[in-house]
């Protein structure tokens, strides 16, 4: 035995096309990355500088801005305490409330530590209050370093304040303490943009958030929501001097730099959002891109013009032999290189006129075995000539047939069961017209309609249809009875009629039936509707065709839907017989 056709590994197609193809885009693909490589590595290390000498910036303005609290304090403590009120310090204290409006409140302390004096912006003023302010933490670090810069606290659970105090020169000169409402921060760090959008905030030593363009974050004091931005700060501590990628408080991607404001311990952050930070290596991405596609488009073009000149003789026969081999074997296979893939084109196309009448053959029988019985079929086929199923004008026996309340059975019934009835049910009928070489049309549910002296005739077509009615009676009654035990209430009855009828192929391209048109369909379907258990009824015509060879017995004219006049109507009334 011969090894089965192994498909190839590869197309020649593939192999051309992939080759030429390669050649062009892998060069441009190396110079595209290449360029996006460094361009993407030369932005980064200028965001680094940009983002840290933002970061700076801001820093140096924040320092400027509580230094310059710083200097404005120590105005207030250049000359010693006198031993009764000095009304110009109360003055100066006055006036550098107005001058400096992040001050909320001013306290003088002599070197005793006797709070002298008290202004303040939202509660009373005190002169030669006498507190004792020795203890104090402000006095104790003002003593110390001068300059003495407390920690964040936010009143009301919102506002942040700081508690500057500032030692003078001398120890009699005292102390000057001062609240400072940070709020006034906002303005430097709302003056800060990176870029298009980008901006700053400003942490303290305990990673709260003091500084903000949008201020209701800072007066929210939520730990929670800033929560993304101690880590920026958490991130930037670990990889000191690099822009870190993270996350904002909105949660959008961004770039951030930090810088410390050394007076205070605080830091400065600034944030720039990773598409507005990258937007110029975007954009030259998607230039990059289109040549990139462009030049891909160009080589697949070229890669495949020259591909299809060595190999469209090969692709042409395998696509002839896929046509032939699907059926097609009207298609040719032209190929004109004067060598052996003509010659074995040429031997294709013979085999296909042959597939073709072999096909041709094939398919006539199965649609005359559709329609005739196999021997009629095969009558037909030998003859050459399927003209006989063409419409005509014909005078036809039709037989129908179907179950009596099968419609009640199939509802309380599984479904299993009624298929396999229905099964048995139509061999026996096909077994049945077969034999009497009749044409059984169609199945229609329990039904079933049958055509004898069409379209092949055949001698006293009356005779033969009622014999054929007789031993379908009698198959289906004994199938019936030999189904009992599933109660299934189920009867049979016939109807056939003889006339006149339309006969022959009807339907669509895809699909034709052989059936029959005319009064005498009509009357037959409602001969079968009238017709009880057992009985087969027939009409005036076929029974005056068949005159004394069968007992008939004559019923009477009845009333049938569809006809103005009673139609008369004849029974079979000799038992019925089983055909050997």
């Amino acid at each position: 035995m011969s090894e089965p056709f192994a498909a190839p590994r590869a197309s020649l197609f593939r192999r051309y096309f992939l080759a030429l193809f390669a050649g062009v885009v892998v060069p441009l693909l190396i110079a595209s990355g290449s360029e996006a490589w460094f361009g993407y590595a030369d932005r980064r290390a200028a965001l680094n500088d940009l983002l840290d000498a933002e970061a700076r910036t801001a820093a140096v303005k924040i320092q400027d801005f509580m230094e310059g609290i710083r200097d404005q304090l120590r105005w207030t403590v250049q000359l010693p305490w006198s031993e009764r009120a000095d009304e110009k310090r109360r003055l100066d204290a006055l006036l550098l409330l107005r001058q400096v409006p992040a001050v909320l409140s001013l306290g003088l302390v002599d070197a005793a530590g006797k709070e002298r004096l008290f202004v303040s912006r939202i509660g009373l003023n005190k002169v030669e209050g006498g507190d004792d302010q020795s203890a104090n933490p402000a006095v104790q670090g003002a003593r110390e370093e001068r300059a003495w810069f407390g920690p964040v606290t936010f009143q009301r659970g919102s506002e942040p304040f700081m508690t500057v105090a500032v030692a003078g020169n001398r120890p009699a000169a005292g102390v000057a303490i001062a609240e400072v409402n940070l709020k006034f921060i906002w303005d430097v760090v709302s003056a800060i943009r990176v870029g298009r959008t980008g901006e700053a905030f400003v942490l303290d030593q305990q990673d709260r958030l003091i500084a903000h363009p949008d201020i209701s974050l800072v007066l929210r004091a939520d730990d929670a929501a800033t929560l993304p931005l101690r880590s920026l700060r958490a991130a930037i501590l670990a990889r000191p001097g690099e822009a870190i990628a993270g996350r904002d408080m909105s949660g959008s991607a961004v770039l951030a730099a930090m810088a410390p404001v050394s007076t205070v311990g605080w830091s400065v952050i600034v944030t720039q959002p990773v598409d507005e930070a990258f937007g110029p290596i975007y954009a030259a991405l998607w230039r990059t891109l289109g040549l990139l596609i462009a030049g891909a488009a160009l080589a697949a073009g070229l890669a495949y013009w020259l591909t299809q000149r060595m190999t469209r003789p090969i692709l042409l026969l395998e696509d002839g032999v896929a046509r032939i081999g699907a059926g097609q074997f009207d298609h040719r296979i032209e190929i004109t290189t004067g060598d052996e893939l003509e010659r074995l084109a040429g031997r294709f196309n013979e085999m296909a006129d042959e597939l073709a009448v072999s096909q041709e053959r094939s398919e006539r029988i199965g649609r005359l075995k559709r329609f005739l019985a196999p021997q009629v079929a095969e009558l037909v086929d030998r003859s050459g000539d399927d003209h006989v199923l063409d419409g005509r004008r014909v005078e036809a026996v039709v037989v129908f047939c179907d179950l009596r309340g099968f419609t009640a059975f199939s509802a309380r019934t599984e479904p299993e069961t009624v298929i396999h009835l229905l099964g048995e049910y139509y061999d026996a009928l096909e077994r049945v017209v077969s034999a009497h070489g009749a044409t059984l049309t169609n199945f229609s549910g329990d039904g079933a309609m049958i055509l004898v002296n069409a379209p092949v005739p055949c001698p006293d077509p009356a005779l033969r249809a009622i014999e054929m009615a007789r031993d379908m009676q009698s198959n289906v009654q004994k199938l019936l009875a030999e189904r009992q035990e599933l109660d299934h209430g189920l009867g049979f009855g016939v109807g056939l009629a003889m006339g006149p009828a339309t006969v022959g192929r009807i339907g669509s391209e895809g699909r034709l039936d052989y059936t029959a048109i005319g009064t005498v369909v009509n009357l037959a379907s409602r001969l079968c509707s009238d017709a009880g258990d057992g009985e087969i009824l027939v009409d005036s015509v076929a029974a005056g065709a068949v005159a004394s060879r069968l007992p008939l017995v004559e019923l009477g004219a009845r009333a049938l839907k569809g006809f103005d006049q009673p139609v008369t109507v004849f029974a079979c009334t000799s038992p019925p017989r089983s055909r050997g």
